[in-house]
């Protein structure tokens, strides 16, 4: 269906704008210039309508009322850069409250932001690395000591040298002013309708994880504008097509994705000369990873991953013109970062529709926006900055390159200040609006597109951040400049659109027959957009070790799926409909065997998203990382260091001594939160005894009647960081009270872990429940850094307990103490209980005060499973 789909996209006359506009090379085209003497035409639209740039071709979706065919240029704002006058690498803005505006604008725009966009069907580009991975393996003809991991196969057609400089990584670090798309050859090969030829890139991953993947080419006359582009992940594979009549000599991102480590076939990316077309397709390197900043100034390298670094020096690895990053000769990059973006965004799109007169690689970028966090505090502790929006409408009379009225930016800059308060206000009750400046900003002024600057809040300001370190503010945030673009855009063009809608919830699956179960979930309603609207579900499955598929098209909210046996299955689910697709569900499993005499209910009770622990009292203000780090979606780059000055009185104050003013020892530093994706963790564990049937849900469907736990021998309750921490946006609790209730109500066999078990219910119900039903009592907390080792059930073991870039950590747990006839089951280091396990008449529970999850190693997550169930089912 996709495929018949795309081939008549591709059957559609290459009209790029409006009715009688080609698609022609920008190669050796002269900017024209304007004259005072010839009046430019306005025009009120243009609209690029031919093939897009890239095109996923294993979407199990058509988006037709969304961002399809659009093309948008989006970016964090600043990023470490070179002081030539202090030789010395630097942020923007100084530390404070645990980050700065280089670090924290990227936390919007990276997990939520630039993936909103896409999964509504734009393709964006960033003029900044948008992948948090420091890993990097470039695969390269040029490149010979790779060249068992680079294949050409010829069967029908050959790969020839395609006469066209492109990239050789030839130096570890470059100079300023090197390009590297003018160090190497690039191939090409003909054409056909049926797949003769092809080349295999095949990396040697240096660990399991995720990256992403950049594909390069040059684009010459012939070029066709469907080249086929396999990427395989982990035994899985996803198309892509890309239009390599633009865009050449420049990375070209696709997506990112699982990959194993290791070198293997399952892990890899094929270009093949399959096509639509007659013409050439053309070839050069594969990039995976974002990896680290390579670009040395005055022999001095930043040291951080590429994507911390400003866009100077990513147009440079991206094969820009020196023009485009070095607009003041070298002399201060801080100034020419900020011409790099704009710049970046002309040269792409010159030669397009949306800058007919200028060079460049002729993608039509029709917009650029620019996400800043506005310096500035209040005169108080407790009034909130806000949000302002930017854009220039005077130069050239007020009109671009193309003939459109620069009064569109003042309009799009509005649309989305109105947005942003809108929906903040109706999410979160509070925030303050500011205004739309039409001022001299060159992020604004030099794009030859439409064009804004968003402030989004002020960095400098405790009460803003406390909502901007927050995860849910952040997709609140980013979802309202999604659903602005996507108005104005369907505003200026005249197109209906549709928003997508939100995450399905009370994701759940039960067994409907042996070998069969049922999966089941429900529509998030989002109240402030009536159009966001589910028509359909994208349901993922992984099974055994292969990575998730594309995922399958499901018009209702449950499907039935056959097991085979012994093997673990994981799912997650998305929302759908003509606006483009939700971010997915949590992950959830399922296990079967033959010959299973027990079935095993893993519930997800990890749900917590939050800022670090806040201070807010008469003298001090702030976050406390010592205390609570907070939990990020995923993983995150976003912090600097620990607060260092708390102190009220300093408010105003900038740089060190000044209240915010933060440390510098987590720069670079990648950090995993909550992925919600235990589950599977947990049931590979419980597969170790290789005789339970295993199936999980949310904890929220339990709470709302639609799981019932009787139906189990055995409940798992995953309960990871999960806490009621008093300043999270949203709230989050180990046991509500609804949850309390059907525990007690089901009187089972029982498995919890948690790092707040305890130490969360506080009230005397919450111990009553802690006593009657889990045996335990709370005594304490134990911080685990320095000490994170585990005794007992004749093992021992560690957990994570300092932040890393592998799992979420749990610094903290908690002293959980023996109701009799309950018993400790395992201590610390030194001896205190953090494990006790009930061996009742009726039933039997085994509580952990630490995430089991958090166990760093498999094998002992399996041993210490194995060994609870043998205890459970005695």
């Amino acid at each position: 269906m996709q495929k018949k789909f795309f081939l008549f996209l591709f059957s559609i006359l290459l009209v790029s704008c409006g009715t009688h506009r080609k698609i022609v090379s920008s190669q050796g085209k002269k900017d024209k210039k304007e004259t005072s003497e010839k009046k430019r035409e306005i025009k009120e639209d243009i609209e690029y309508k031919g093939i897009p740039w890239v095109y996923n071709g294993s979407r199990p979706i058509s988006i037709t009322k969304g961002l399809q065919n659009r093309h948008l240029s989006v970016y964090a704002s600043h990023g470490r850069y070179y002081n030539k006058n202090k030789n010395r690498w630097q942020w923007q803005r100084p530390n404070l409250f645990c980050t700065n505006e280089d670090l924290y604008t990227q936390t919007i725009v990276v997990p939520y932001l630039i993936p909103m966009l896409e999964k509504a069907g734009a393709v964006v580009f960033t003029p900044r690395e948008r992948d948090w991975q420091k890993n990097e393996i470039i695969i390269d003809n040029d490149n010979k000591t790779l060249l068992p991991y680079y294949t050409e196969i010829n069967v029908g057609t050959e790969w020839k040298d395609a006469g066209i400089k492109g990239f050789a990584n030839t130096e570890k670090y470059y100079d300023d002013g090197e390009n590297p798309f003018e160090k190497g050859t690039t191939r090409a090969a003909k054409a056909s309708a049926v797949r003769n030829c092809e080349i295999s890139y095949q990396p040697n991953f240096p660990e399991r994880g995720q990256y992403a993947v950049y594909v390069s080419y040059p684009t010459h006359k012939k070029s066709i504008p469907d080249a086929q582009y396999i990427v395989y992940h982990q035994g899985r594979k996803t198309v892509f097509y890309v239009n390599q009549q633009m865009g050449g000599g420049t990375w070209v991102y696709l997506g990112t994705f699982d990959f194993d480590s290791g070198c293997n076939s399952g892990n890899r990316v094929v270009l093949t000369n399959e096509s639509a077309y007659n013409g050439f397709v053309t070839a050069d390197a594969v990039r995976f990873g974002g990896g680290m900043g390579n670009v040395k100034r005055n022999n001095i390298i930043s040291g951080l991953p590429r994507c911390l670094e400003g866009a100077r020096y990513y147009a440079q690895w991206a094969g820009a013109p020196d023009s485009v990053y070095r607009s003041k000769n070298g002399e201060d990059d801080y100034k020419e970062d900020i011409y790099t973006r704009p710049f970046m965004a002309n040269w792409l799109a010159g030669g397009s529709c949306f800058a007919p007169t200028m060079n460049g690689l002729n993608v039509p970028i029709e917009l650029s926006l620019a996400i800043h966090s506005d310096a500035g505090v209040a005169n108080d502790y407790s009034s909130i900055i806000g949000t302002l929006a930017i854009s220039t409408t005077f130069p050239n009379d007020g009109i671009f390159y193309s003939g459109l009225s620069r009064s569109n930016s003042k309009k799009f800059a509005g649309m989305l200040l109105d947005g942003v308060n809108k929906d903040i206000k109706s999410q979160y009750k509070k925030w303050t609006k500011r205004e739309v400046y039409d001022k001299n900003y060159a992020e604004t002024r030099c794009p030859q597109v439409t064009s804004a600057i968003l402030e989004t809040l002020s960095h400098q300001n405790f009460p803003d951040m406390i909502y901007g370190q927050d995860p849910n503010f952040r997709f609140t945030l980013a979802r309202s400049i999604y659903k602005s673009i996507l108005r104005f855009s369907s505003e200026m063009h005249k197109k209906p659109y549709v928003v997508t809608p939100l995450t399905p919830v009370d994701f759940r699956a039960e067994f409907y027959a042996n070998d069969t179960i049922l999966l089941k979930w429900d529509a998030q309603i989002d109240k402030t957009e009536p159009t966001a609207v589910p028509s359909s579900y994208i349901l993922y499955t992984s099974a055994g070790n292969a990575g998730f598929d594309n995922g399958i098209k499901i018009t209702g909210t449950a499907c039935k799926i056959k097991l085979q046996p012994g093997l673990l299955y994981n799912f997650k689910v998305s929302a759908a409909n003509d606006g483009g697709e939700s971010f997915t569900s949590e992950v959830i499993s399922a296990v079967y065997h033959s010959n299973a005499a027990k079935d095993v209910l893993i519930v997800n009770g990890f749900q917590r998203l939050s800022a670090p622990a806040v201070i807010d009292d008469e003298s001090q203000q702030g976050f406390d990382l010592n205390k609570d780090l907070g939990v990020t979606e995923g993983k995150t780059l976003g912090l600097c260091g620990s607060q260092i000055c708390f102190d009220k009185t300093k408010l105003g104050i900038e740089g060190p001594g000044g209240l915010g003013y933060s440390g510098s020892e987590l720069e670079g530093f990648i950090i995993k939160g909550n992925e919600f994706n235990y589950i599977p963790e947990h049931a590979k564990a419980i597969m170790a005894s290789n005789k339970y049937n295993i199936v999980s849900c949310s904890k929220s469907s339990i709470e709302n009647g639609k799981v019932v736990l009787g139906n189990y021998d055995c409940v798992d309750v995953i309960l990871g960081l999960e806490k009621d921490d008093g300043y999270s946006l949203n709230y989050y609790k180990t046991f509500s009270s609804s949850f309390q209730k059907k525990l007690t109500e089901y009187n089972g066999n029982l498995i919890v872990s948690g790092a707040y078990i305890g130490s969360d219910m506080k009230s005397n119900k919450e111990q009553k429940f802690l006593n009657d039903v889990l045996h335990v009592t709370h005594n304490g907390i134990i911080d685990m850094r320095t000490n994170n080792k585990v005794e007992g059930m004749n093992t021992s073991f560690e957990i994570f307990s300092m932040y890393n870039d592998v799992h979420y950590a749990s610094p903290y747990i908690d002293v959980l103490s023996p109701v009799s006839p309950a018993f400790c089951a395992l201590t610390d280091g030194t001896g205190n209980s953090i494990c006790v396990a009930y061996d009742g008449k009726e039933h039997r529970s085994f509580t952990m005060g630490f995430p089991f999850e958090c166990i760093t190693s498999e094998k002992k997550r399996a041993a210490v499973m194995t060994g609870i169930l043998n205890f459970i089912f005695k």
